[in-house]
């Protein structure tokens, strides 16, 4: 149980502020700003997902890391982009959202599936 919060949790880290840092240091300016698309629109959407839906299947002990993740998010824009975080709340706000939404559908599916079992 603590082992999958700390999977989760190191995956997180990795994502929300790992992949920034790289874009940052190792992306040129040019391409700096489609890096920064992937990530807000794609990459971040689909992680808070894949997040939700892990997070579902184990309510107990993972129902946090959705929220884990947008603060993640808001502290890897703060310091490795150098956003203010007011720009940056609706992003946080999104992927919260879709992270509850994906870990409550994967809930009731992980329930109905248990009914249908027993």
């Amino acid at each position: 149980m603590k082992r999958a919060m700390f999977f989760w949790l190191l995956v997180s880290a990795t994502v929300m502020l790992g992949l920034p840092w790289l874009a940052n240091n190792f992306v040129s300016a040019d391409a700096g700003m489609a890096v920064c698309f992937l990530l807000f629109f794609v990459v971040n959407p689909i992680y808070a997902v894949i997040v939700g839906i892990f997070a579902g299947k184990d309510m107990k002990c993972l129902w946090m890391q959705p929220i884990v993740t947008v603060i993640l998010f808001l502290l890897g824009v703060v310091v490795f982009l150098g956003g203010d975080v007011r720009s940056f709340v609706t992003y946080a706000i999104v992927y919260l959202v879709l992270g509850i939404l994906a870990a409550m559908f994967s809930g009731v599916a992980r329930k109905k599936e248990r009914q249908m079992l027993s």
